[in-house]
């Protein structure tokens, strides 16, 4: 699959994400959270660059609850609980904020 940002043609897998994260910029995310029908505003900012700076952190993805957990850490309890990121991401927090940052599909999202 591919996805098309200012005439610029990107490699996507079966599922949507992007295969090279160095294609990822603000213009692609804004794509990606269009084709996912999530509406990008400042609180899923905050998530896509937690979830951004995590990964270029660790080198890996975390599980949802450990996800989760380092938001609450980082972020506060209020934004580090599933309620609010199934607000921000009703499909699946940590799946659909992967796949708008330009990250790989974590291992233990379907």
């Amino acid at each position: 699959m591919v996805l098309i940002v200012d005439d610029v043609t990107l490699a996507t897998t079966d599922q949507g994400f992007l295969v090279n994260a160095a294609d990822w910029n603000e213009k692609v995310a804004e794509r990606l959270a269009e084709l996912n029908h999530v509406e990008l505003g400042p609180e899923h900012w905050e998530i896509i660059r937690f979830i951004r700076d995590y990964y270029r952190q660790f080198r890996h993805l975390p599980n949802a609850r450990v996800f989760a957990k380092a938001i609450a850490k980082t972020l506060g309890e209020e934004k580090g609980n599933s309620r609010y990121l199934h607000k921000l991401f009703p499909e699946g927090p940590l799946k659909y904020a992967c796949k708008i940052a330009g990250l790989p599909k974590p291992p233990t999202c379907l």
